[in-house]
């Protein structure tokens, strides 16, 4: 067995490998750029190495530095965990040629599946179904141009190196591909290095089943049940879940033995994931990612198996613990990626700090993956996920309905969430009856990111919090003087509290042991204890919990998915949503990439004018109105901050 690890990775993926090792026994060293010197995988290693700049570039993607630092601690292997350095085949070599294992693939596998080309033509070998499309190494324009018309519309430009959505456009009309085309390669090659991309069909309702596959240094490779990750946004998963719903046990044997053939075509040890996309009872190999997937914790509820484990026993050289025939499924799992980004914005990713963060307790049948803790940045330079939720049920039904519920008692703020978004998802009848297709988000936008919160009851609880919180003052304050225990006490008089939410008119009376609160002329009882951020209000004879954070200017109230932030009239502040209106205002902290309009050039309202890259995405911004652009105010390749003006247009004389 091995006895020290090395995670090359932050986040939630570097603690949950942590937490593996440190079971089986392994010391655990942490690495970590200037933006993660607090992180919570740094305080829960073992040994932590500072490795360069906030910049992943300069970071966690510098091979050499990670291996230096793995040489200097004493590790004899390394977990690359997903993204960074998890597919990089020369990374893994140099892993090998140091004496190091790799928890991960030979190298030679990682460079056949690393190009999507070379993949496609090793799955044909291997009598895999593939999607019609263009898989060569010719990029010139005009070529693939004729490429995508002889394919037909719509066409999918997908990079050829990497994933996770960069590098990916979808194109319906001719007209509009070598702009998709441009941009395309830009974030490839931001994202991966390498602006290599392929043309394929684009399917317009298929599903996206992957299988889990694992093999060994002996000959031995396994598929561990499949995974539904069809509810995707911007190419990204959502919501996951094992095993995919609606699938025979034939068309399931024929994708697992399938993604068994595409392994052991190129001699492949470890985890791995192989995606089909799922046409009725047709399957197409998309690619396989030589890594563990973020998704795996689905898995390990159904077969009660620890990847990480398999990982760390075959990298030591051990044999797989079990065959194919000895492989079970259980009951039904799902996983929700909660990020910190704003869905009404299209998704907008956000930074900034969590001024609070809890989960319900963990158990057999639920499970929090986080890299993260109250008081922790979100920063702008990493990809925006705060936690994992993943739960576990006897059926699909029993497994969504706890997730929905579980959803509820995730309590953050600080910054902009999808928790509301992912408690709609969850209930979606449409969810609930089966998985749907991979375009079902983007069909339902409008409806799932709609604020269904129950507006006065949200007003309560603030108001409950707001008095609470009073009241804890008062009786501190009557340790000194008792004359001041009673909060808004008024001789002969109903004492009266005004709750001062501006823009609110909320009334509070004190009565024996509780308030008499009138909140849009409908009247309510409700007492409320506030302990640290946790707030217990009986409200009209039913007793409710939820988290709130009060203070002198705000008094946010967190409850059933839904996060509510009320400023107090005597606030004196600007707005950090004052660029709101102003479209050429950097919507997130990032970096310019492109000018796409000359300067002193003619504009129409809506036309593109620049491009910004923040969290691995572009984002492009256009013209607000018709006009002349005048200026930048940022050259390509720096830094911008939220609601900075990045470009000046005149607007046109009507």
């Amino acid at each position: 067995m091995l006895k020290k690890i090395l995670i090359a990775n932050r986040g939630e993926i570097a603690c949950r490998v942590m937490k593996t090792a440190k079971r089986l026994g392994l010391r655990t060293v942490a690495v970590y750029s200037d933006a993660d010197a607090n992180a919570l995988h740094v305080k829960q290693a073992d040994e932590a190495y500072h490795i360069g700049p906030a910049p992943s570039k300069d970071s966690y993607l510098v091979a050499d530095r990670v291996l230096e630092v793995a040489k200097l601690a004493g590790a004899d292997c390394i977990h690359p965990g997903y993204g960074f350095l998890s597919e990089n085949d020369v990374f893994a070599q140099k892993c090998e040629d140091s004496g190091i294992a790799f928890l991960g693939p030979l190298a030679s596998s990682i460079e056949a599946m690393g190009s999507k080309t070379r993949a496609k033509e090793i799955m044909a070998e291997a009598n895999v179904p593939l999607v019609p499309g263009y898989y060569g190494q010719n990029q010139d324009v005009d070529f693939l141009t004729a490429e995508a018309e002889k394919i037909g519309y719509p066409v999918l430009i997908k990079a050829a190196f990497g994933g996770g959505g960069k590098g990916m456009r979808v194109v319906r009309e001719a007209s509009d591909f070598v702009s998709a085309l441009e941009g395309a390669k830009r974030e490839a090659l931001a994202g991966f290095g390498n602006d290599l991309v392929l043309l394929e069909r684009y399917v317009d309702t298929p599903r996206h089943v992957e299988v889990q596959v694992f093999a060994d240094t002996h000959g031995n490779c396994v598929y561990l049940g499949d995974r539904d990750c069809s509810l995707q946004r911007r190419h990204q998963k959502v919501i996951e879940e094992a095993p995919a719903p609606g699938l025979s046990d034939e068309l399931r044997r024929d994708m697992g033995e399938a993604a068994v053939r595409c392994a052991q075509a190129i001699n492949y040890r470890g985890a791995g994931t192989v995606e089909f996309l799922l046409c009725g009872d047709e399957f197409f190999f998309m690619e396989m990612n030589t890594r563990l997937q973020v998704e795996h914790p689905v898995t390990e509820m159904v077969t009660g198996l620890d990847l990480v484990e398999w990982q760390i026993r075959v990298a030591s050289g051990e044999v797989l613990p079990l065959k194919q025939a000895q492989v079970s499924l259980s009951g039904h799992s799902f996983e929700a990626r909660i990020y910190a980004e704003d869905p009404t914005e299209n998704f907008m990713p956000y930074s900034g700090k969590l001024t609070h963060l809890s989960f319900p307790a963990e158990n057999q049948g639920l499970r929090v993956d986080t890299g993260v803790q109250s008081g922790a940045e979100i920063s702008p330079f990493y990809d925006p996920m705060i936690a994992k939720l993943i739960v576990h049920g006897t059926d699909r039904k029993t497994a969504l309905l706890k997730l929905h519920h579980a959803l509820e008692e995730v309590h953050l703020s600080g910054v902009k969430s999808n928790i509301a978004f992912l408690h709609h998802l969850s209930g979606h009848d449409t969810f609930v009856a089966g998985a749907p297709d991979t375009h079902f988000i983007d069909t339902q936008t409008d409806v799932l990111t709609v604020e269904h919160a129950p507006e006065e009851m949200i007003s309560v609880i603030a108001a409950a919090a707001y008095l609470a919180n009073k009241q804890n003052q008062a009786n501190l304050a009557a340790a000194k003087s008792p004359w001041q225990s009673a909060l808004g006490f008024k001789l002969n008089q109903a004492a009266s509290v005004v709750v001062p939410f501006d823009g609110l008119n909320i009334k509070a009376f004190v009565q024996d042991r509780s308030f008499k609160l009138t909140v849009d002329a409908n009247e309510h009882t409700v007492s409320a204890t506030l302990k640290g951020e946790s707030l217990t209000i009986n409200l009209d004879g039913r007793i409710y919990k939820a988290s709130a954070l009060v203070n002198d200017e705000q008094v946010t109230v967190m409850f059933s998915a839904f996060v509510r932030t009320f400023d107090l009239r005597s606030k004196h502040y600007i707005s950090q949503h004052e660029h709101e209106e102003a479209p050429l205002a950097a919507p997130l902290n990032g970096t310019v990439v492109k000018h796409l309009v000359e300067v002193g050039a003619e504009v129409a309202k809506g036309d593109a004018v620049v491009v910004i890259e923040a969290m691995k995405m572009e984002y492009t911004l256009n013209a607000p109105f018709a006009g002349t652009l005048s200026s930048y105010c940022f050259a390509e390749g720096e830094l911008v901050s939220h609601g900075a003006l990045l470009a000046i247009v005149d607007e046109a004389e009507a």
